[in-house]
């Protein structure tokens, strides 16, 4: 992982194998595919990024597993941490002991913040200001709407919006939406993208070239 000393604003960014980490982004135990870029004062942690997948400026990542070719806009969330709020007290002292003098740090309770991953397919694009709570999965294409809220998994190619986030509709029909994940051209590599760009401007076109069964 190699990351930007310093970045001209005017300076065009150019992805390669490597990933296009910003000066100011705060990075921890992650792992970033080829063509990744993440921006200015991202915060991303115990994560991992496929190939192509992109952050915008402030968003705030944990615990995650991202697919490739996510689009994830600015100030987003993806599995914020949670208080215990089933106890009598949620104040974080009550698992950050250490901090406050008062013994060792709780870890079974960030060991079951952590095993809650947030699970993101390929094709998928988050919002500006969204938050993707613990737990959720997220399938192939899907679009999340700015400031959704989103507490449940989110199916392929659904469109959610709202608070908590709901299915406004799908991209496509189920056929298609069949058709689509099982040619999963995020799997191509890079020179059959760079050849093919064009056949992804047309559903039907693309659809009737690469679908291995007629709809």
């Amino acid at each position: 992982m190699t990351k930007i000393e310093s970045h001209n604003p005017d300076q065009k960014v150019v992805l390669g194998e490597k990933p296009y980490i910003f000066p100011n982004a705060i990075i921890e135990n992650c792992h970033f595919g080829t063509y990744t870029e993440i921006r200015d004062f991202v915060n991303i942690s115990n994560s991992s990024m496929d190939d192509y997948s992109y952050v915008s400026e402030y968003s705030q990542i944990t615990n995650s597993v991202i697919g490739k070719f996510v689009n994830i806009a600015s100030n987003v969330r993806i599995n914020p941490g949670f208080h215990p709020y089933e106890m009598p007290c949620q104040h974080h002292f009550m698992y950050r002991r250490e901090m406050y003098g008062f013994g060792e740090d709780d870890k079974a309770f960030f060991n079951y913040r952590d095993i809650q991953k947030v699970d993101i397919g390929h094709d998928v694009w988050i919002g500006h200001g969204a938050v993707i709570m613990p737990g959720v999965k997220i399938e192939n294409g899907a679009i999340i709407g700015s400031n959704a809220v989103v507490t449940k998994d989110v199916p392929s190619y659904a469109i959610v919006a709202g608070v908590s986030a709901k299915v406004l509709k799908y991209r496509f029909s189920k056929e298609i939406i069949k058709s689509l994940e099982e040619i999963a051209w995020w799997d191509w590599t890079h020179q059959e993208i760079k050849e093919r760009l064009d056949d992804l401007k047309d559903i039907r076109k693309f659809i009737f070239k690469y679908s291995k069964q007629e709809l």
